[in-house]
């Protein structure tokens, strides 16, 4: 059976190449002659039928070329976990009936592991009760977390916005002639890649980030308060770039909130989880007697399209094209994938894997590329990261200022 009309949503955190990855999509099933509808707040939204014709509001290339270059998720997003499809089937009735009476004849998916898990779900439930409605996650998380895939759609663009950003930070702080230290507070509860990212602001003699602190390798503070004061004898302003999720040898985190102070999503995960920088700031300072500041990128870290990786937007829309093929072909329950080929020149080559074997497992950073005392990353993090982040996009801008395709 062919396909004749297409669904697609997106869910999860935004970030700077989600629509990229959409707007492939749409571009490969205009050329494959598939009409394509979005769903508006992910399956949340779906269950509303909540749905908008992509053709009408996305008519021509130039609309498609705006959308790569716009930030946050023109579908807009949503955190909902499905049930067990064998221990509460009414939601997957509802939407299985709706694909049947609109004659959706695919769903894809751009998200992150929970997307992953939403699809898996589907694709189960396609296969158990004889659908012929075929399912593809398209993969994208700033955290670089998901298992399967070199890299992620929106981690080479966090990681640009990052190192660029502590960069520039330290010189700032740099220039005044006193004793001080900056702590940078980087995305990241349980995988440390985007933190790890912050070592490409090591160029133009700039040293910092002096210290990089990562989930993956626990710190004892004490340590580290006194790896901060030998560093001072080599520099006035010391640099530290740490992950949210920074923690003790012990596991806990480095700022433990009261118990109950953070509240989780759907999936169980920290909806909200910041303060290391401003208690490592205060520790440090406390113990050392200096000047410190601390500084959270926060949400910036997935929304700032004006800084995006080219590489980064490029893959995302050819995820999004091969997941269209994926289900052209007749596949489903399946993930498209980055495989890197080569590093000097940088190569890919895009690939399909089994969106069951992806959902629900999380993806860290080897051990191997964190140094012995857990304070820094190795070249081989480096040589992984550098391509990442290469080619710029000059934003359209209006005014001025960067224009994005309007808001649904």
């Amino acid at each position: 059976m062919g396909i004749r009309r297409l669904l697609v949503g997106q869910s999860g955190g935004p970030t700077a190449a989600i629509n990229a990855s959409l707007a492939g999509v749409v571009e490969t099933a205009r050329a494959l002659g598939i009409k394509t509808l979005g769903m508006r707040h992910g399956v949340e939204g779906l269950l509303e039928e909540d749905v908008v014709d992509l053709d009408l509001t996305l008519p021509t290339a130039a609309h498609l070329q705006l959308l790569r270059q716009t930030p946050a998720s023109y579908l807009g997003s949503c955190r909902f976990k499905l049930p067990d499809m064998m221990a509460d089937p009414a939601p997957y009735r509802d939407l299985f009936s709706y694909f049947d009476i609109n004659g959706i004849d695919a769903v894809l998916y751009i998200g992150g592991n929970d997307s992953m898990d939403t699809i898996s779900k589907l694709a189960a439930y396609g296969e158990a009760t004889g659908s012929s409605v075929r399912f593809i996650g398209v993969p994208k998380t700033i955290d670089n977390d998901l298992e399967g895939i070199d890299h992620t759609p929106g981690f080479g663009s966090a990681a640009k916005f990052i190192a660029t950003s502590v960069a520039e930070l330290a010189r700032d702080a740099s220039v005044y002639d006193l004793d001080n230290v900056l702590v940078v507070e980087i995305m990241g509860r349980d995988a440390g890649w985007l933190a790890a990212s912050s070592v490409l602001a090591r160029q133009d003699g700039l040293g910092a980030p002096h210290f990089i602190l990562t989930p993956e390798a626990p710190v004892d503070e004490a340590a580290l308060v006194d790896a901060v004061a030998d560093r001072m004898g080599e520099t006035r302003t010391v640099v530290l770039a740490v992950s949210e999720g920074a923690r003790r040898p012990d596991g806990s985190l480095m700022c433990e909130p009261p118990t109950g102070a953070i509240k989780v999503d759907a999936f169980g995960h920290a909806a909200a989880l910041s303060g290391t920088g401003r208690y490592l700031a205060g520790l440090i300072g406390g113990r050392l007697g200096l000047k410190t500041r601390a500084v959270e990128l926060s949400t910036l870290q997935r929304c700032a399209s004006h800084l995006a990786s080219a590489t980064d937007l490029a893959e995302a829309s050819a995820l999004g094209g091969t997941a269209v093929r994926a289900v052209a072909d007749g596949l489903t329950g399946k993930m498209p994938v980055i495989r890197r080929t080569g590093d000097r020149p940088y190569t890919v080559e895009y690939g399909l894997v089994d969106v069951a074997d992806v959902a629900n497992k999380e993806r860290h950073i080897p051990r191997a590329w964190i140094t012995p005392d857990g304070l820094d990353v190795t070249s081989e993090f480096v040589e992984y990261v550098r391509p990442l982040v290469a080619g710029e996009v000059a934003p359209y801008c209006v005014d001025g200022l960067p224009h994005h395709i309007p808001a649904l």
